[in-house]
């Protein structure tokens, strides 16, 4: 394996990928084939309306049930469109479940129609408001002690969440972004890790080494220099055996490697194949 990078799995939550007795079972045998996270999107609605779309929040806490090793997490959550105190309870009890193996992923959703057709502002303006004040009140109620907090969208009165995160300070927190767009990188700076996209490259293709160099550059300007290690972590495609693709990201600072699995990529028995297989390298 690539020294320095963990492997994890990246799963679709829609279509022959929405039965969650199916996403529990794929998690289980990644924690059985030496992966080191597995990830699940986050959705309520899908372009094609016949696909079935699982509940994320249900099947990551079922997956910390059947697995021990794997670090488990949505990437990402759609943030502003959910309760800031229902998300930080289910995220500290993820990580109680789990024996501290979460992850918080957070990001704006890549699909408008999901907010709009549920009756939701559609802007991304406005989400982006929404989410950053969020991640403010989900990590102070993470602390355990009482959290007062007035903002813009959000009133918290003299709330104590007694069941905290096993990890300490916080669960990491990794932000989601499409390059170029800089908004994102400017938040992740601020938090724990960052997944970039690229609106040039679609599902099944990633962003070339130089380019995951670039928003790094860019994350390392806006990242306080005391602040700690920043994971940096790229979904993208890989055949067993195959040292050299994440190598190469590795190079410029990659942390975490999302083997990403779709429609696009043979469908649910590729996925099987390949996730039996075991990490690259």
């Amino acid at each position: 394996m690539t020294s320095g990078v963990s492997h994890a799995v990246g799963l679709p939550t829609m279509g022959e990928f929405g039965d969650p007795a199916t996403l529990v079972d794929l998690a289980r045998a990644a924690d059985e084939a030496g992966w080191d996270g597995v990830f699940f999107w986050d959705h309520l609605l899908w372009r094609d309306p016949s696909w079935p779309v699982a509940n994320s929040t249900v099947v990551v806490g079922a997956a910390a049930a059947v697995t021990t090793r794997v670090r488990l997490g949505i990437m990402v959550n759609a943030v502003a469109r959910r309760r800031p105190a229902q998300l930080a309870a289910e995220t500290a009890t993820l990580d109680a479940l789990s024996g501290g193996r979460a992850v918080f992923g957070a990001a704006l959703g890549s699909y408008p129609d999901e907010w709009t057709r549920l009756g939701e502002d559609g802007d991304p303006r406005t989400r982006a408001d929404l989410m950053d004040e969020s991640l403010t009140v989900i990590d102070a109620l993470w602390s355990g002690a009482p959290v007062t907090h007035r903002g813009a969208a959000l009133t918290v009165d003299q709330v104590r969440m007694a069941l905290t995160p096993v990890q300490r300070p916080r669960v990491p927190v990794w932000i989601g972004g499409s390059w170029p767009a800089r908004r994102p990188f400017r938040r992740a700076a601020r938090w724990d890790g960052v997944m970039p996209t690229h609106r040039e490259y679609p599902s099944g293709t990633t962003m070339p080494p130089a380019t995951l160099a670039e928003v790094l550059a860019y994350v390392g300007e806006h990242r306080d220099p005391a602040a700690g290690p920043l994971d940096v972590v790229l979904e993208g495609r890989t055949e067993p055996g195959d040292t050299s693709t994440v190598a190469a990201y590795a190079e410029v600072g990659l942390t975490w490697w999302i083997e990403a699995f779709g429609w696009w990529r043979g469908g649910l028995a590729t996925a099987r194949q390949r996730i039996a297989a075991g990490p690259p390298g």
